[in-house]
């Protein structure tokens, strides 16, 4: 019994000097101690296996963040919005039901329905280009650049607003990287919903068509490219976040091609680079919808209800297209279909 006492006495009086000398050490160095999460976690097993430190509690403990939680509650109360605002749009309609009916009965929903199942499903497998996949077919279908645009990014308002909060709930998201795309990310974005929605369609029509193809192009390679890597903090993020915003918005897609595959291209975390992409997502393309709502005169809301419908149904389908097919055949099928559906966008532009 008396060995157990000094024993346990030993034990708290380390534990006291390794407190002490941690609180030392952190009061008088410049840099900060590395607050790293000691549990048992696959995220750390992961680690462990490949020699790899523990992950910092910044993102296993994401949600406890202030930046987080406002983000998250921020995606919440701007997504109730436009529901509480498109709810009140249809209830100020005459007949809103005889709306309803036509909506349904228009071939423009039920294209959106087939465009948004497609779209969804390869974002679903792939991690991005539901953009530039639905840009291409509506274009195809006969909207002008800047009513697809905006048809994909009210209905992604819903889909990147519930992607950002699972991220930010699984420890997905990185606030530092994410605050760096935030601010270009919505400045590149409303630059380019203004630019599309100020300029006639017929003359943007070959622009948008040949960025597309171009998009569809670099989908392409991403089968055929080998991963750099890269251990170092991503540089140009903001200058890549303005780019990326400003194409997105333009040409109906590009955000997560152009951000990304940039990002984790070089060799940074997927992990968390994707999380934090999409998060950031959310809002550039909430300040992409305001822009459009408020310069589009042909509204949009067949197209929109259509993709949000389609949407809902893409999951069954990008779980089998991802157990059928590998990464690179999935690739190569999607940077196939958009160079196709994009050429024939730019031949019919230009004929």
């Amino acid at each position: 019994m008396g060995f157990a006492y000094v024993e346990s006495d030993i034990r708290r009086f380390r534990e006291c000097i390794s407190r002490d000398e941690a609180s030392f050490l952190e009061s008088r160095l410049p840099m900060k101690i590395r607050d790293l999460d000691l549990s048992d976690s696959p995220i750390n097993a992961e680690h462990r296996a490949l020699g790899l430190p523990p992950v910092e509690k910044e993102l296993t403990q994401a949600t406890e963040h202030p930046v987080l939680r406002v983000a998250m509650w921020s995606v919440l109360l701007l997504m109730a919005g436009v529901i509480g605002w498109l709810a009140t749009r249809l209830a100020q309609q005459h007949d809103s039901w005889h709306l309803v009916a036509q909506v349904l009965h228009s071939d423009a929903f039920w294209w959106a329905v087939l465009v948004g199942l497609i779209a969804q499903a390869i974002d679903g497998a792939l991690g991005m280009a539901y953009g530039i996949t639905s840009t291409s077919f509506l274009l195809a279908t006969g909207s002008s650049p800047a009513v697809a645009s905006a048809s994909v990014h009210i209905a992604e308002v819903f889909t990147t607003g519930v992607s950002g909060i699972a991220h930010i709930k699984l420890g997905n998201v990185s606030r530092t990287l994410f605050l760096r795309l935030l601010l270009p990310g919505i400045a590149g974005a409303s630059a380019g919903a203004l630019l599309v929605s100020s300029i006639d369609g017929d003359v943007i029509k070959p622009l948008v068509a040949a960025y597309l193809l171009g998009m569809g192009l670099f989908v392409l390679s991403k089968a055929f490219r080998k991963r750099r890597t890269n251990q170092g903090e991503p540089r140009h993020v903001a200058k890549l976040g303005l780019v990326g915003g400003f194409v997105d918005a333009a040409g109906g897609g590009g955000w997560g091609p152009v951000v990304t595959t940039t990002l984790v291209g070089t060799g940074h975390d997927p992990r968390t680079t994707i999380g934090s992409v999409n998060l950031a997502e959310f809002f550039l393309t909430f300040v992409s919808a305001g822009v459009f709502s408020m310069l589009v005169e042909e509204a949009p809301w067949a197209t929109v209800a259509g993709l949000v419908v389609g949407g809902l149904f893409a999951a069954p389908l990008a779980a089998l297209m991802t157990r059928r097919l590998n990464t690179r055949t999935l690739l190569v099928l999607v940077g196939l279909v958009i160079v196709t559906i994009s050429l024939f966008n730019l031949w019919r532009a230009l004929a």
